[in-house]
């Protein structure tokens, strides 16, 4: 399963440096707008124990994980939506995206130049939502132009549309995301407005950028008033958000366990911004992973929540939906707390089942075809 993330954001907060720590490879990160032109494209591992635990399990030749595509797009500005900067093309790197991860710089630092001069971080959230409402407004107007001839003909399909992309323009000329509108909608209606990928109906998760060291405006005492403001739009918007300190991220990207750990502590940083990053997104996508393992191989694959057995086998070929027989499930901790298959058959915890079974979060699943 292909699923993307674009880390979006305004210029200089710190999304290039971001995307070089989670992909370990150098993108450029200067201090100045449009440095990023073309999107770079990382294909991230999602951090999972699970996986190390049955590769240990299986002795398995190989390890492979489950993974989420991260896409960097270089940085908005006021006006993106009408072209202004690169907004065109980025606008539509954005659309051919899942989900958002928007980068919001939470530290003032005179060093580091910010396009709109002093630090606001719901200022800057709103200039990049308010773009990506307008470029949805536009192409929503456009849609609804080119059905007028359907609808005075009565077509049917056509006045579903209609109506669902009519409840969606009100939302957009009143500032607000589409996906805000998305549950008012008619089920008959949902999916033409789907078909339109709107940049403003993927979901949202907002990565507040801070610096040890710095100057930063979550503090637990004293809390800077632009903090406090952000706080209540989060909650009022029931949005989700995370810290990281990408700068102290980037540093660490070539450390692996016990010694990035060390250093992230001298370093200052209190937790795993990257990891928290990954699983948040996959979280924010409703994605989990089921498993196989083996002699040959340990791997995680991505599903949809509530995934059938046979959609969820898709992950590994078509065949398996198309042909799907059965499958042999058990939870990863019970596999390993009886050690072996043999055993968790003996047991009655090795489970057969059919079309009908959706695939938990953490299986470990042998497809019968």
């Amino acid at each position: 399963m292909n699923i993307s993330v674009g880390i979006v954001g305004l210029p200089n907060v710190g999304k290039s440096t971001l995307f070089n720590a989670l992909t370990k490879k150098s993108v450029p990160a200067e201090n100045y707008p449009f440095c990023t032109i073309d999107p770079s494209v990382g294909i991230i591992p999602v951090p999972d124990e699970r996986l190390e635990k049955l590769n240990e399990f299986s002795k398995s030749k190989k390890k492979i994980p489950a993974v989420i595509e991260f896409v960097d797009i270089a940085g908005l500005v006021k006006g993106a939506s009408k072209g202004e900067g690169k907004g065109n093309a980025f606008l539509q790197h954005i659309r051919e995206c899942d989900a958002i991860a928007q980068v919001v710089r939470i530290f003032d630092d005179p060093k580091i130049l910010h396009v709109e001069a002093e630090i606001d971080p719901l200022r800057d959230i709103q200039i990049i939502n308010l773009e990506l409402i307008l470029k949805d407004l536009e192409t929503v107007s456009k849609r609804l132009g080119s059905l007028e001839k359907d609808l005075k003909r009565g077509d049917k399909n056509a006045a579903l549309e209609g109506n669902g992309l009519q409840k969606v323009l009100k939302a957009l000329e009143n500032e607000k995301m589409a996906i805000t509108v998305f549950d008012e909608l008619d089920e008959k209606e949902k999916p033409f407005v789907k078909n339109m990928q709107l940049i403003t109906m993927k979901p949202i998760l907002y990565v507040l950028n801070k610096k040890a060291g710095g100057k930063n405006l979550d503090h637990d005492t004293n809390a800077d008033e632009r903090w406090t403001k952000l706080m209540k739009f989060f909650e009022e918007n029931k949005a989700k958000y995370i810290l990281v300190d990408a700068n102290i991220e980037n540093e660490l990207k070539e450390f692996e366990g016990e010694e990035k750990e060390s250093f992230r502590k001298e370093l200052g940083a209190d937790s795993d911004g990257i990891g928290n990053l990954i699983i948040s997104s996959y979280e924010l996508l409703g994605l989990e992973t089921f498993f196989t393992t083996g002699e040959d191989e340990t791997r995680g694959w991505t599903i949809k929540r509530n995934s059938t057995a046979p959609i969820a086998g898709t992950a590994i070929h078509t065949d398996f939906r198309d042909k799907f027989i059965r499958a042999e499930v058990i939870e990863w901790n019970k596999l390993l707390e009886v050690g072996s298959y043999g055993a968790a058959r003996e047991k009655g915890l090795l489970r057969t089942e059919g079309k009908e079974y959706i695939v938990k979060d953490g299986d470990v699943v042998e497809f019968k075809i």
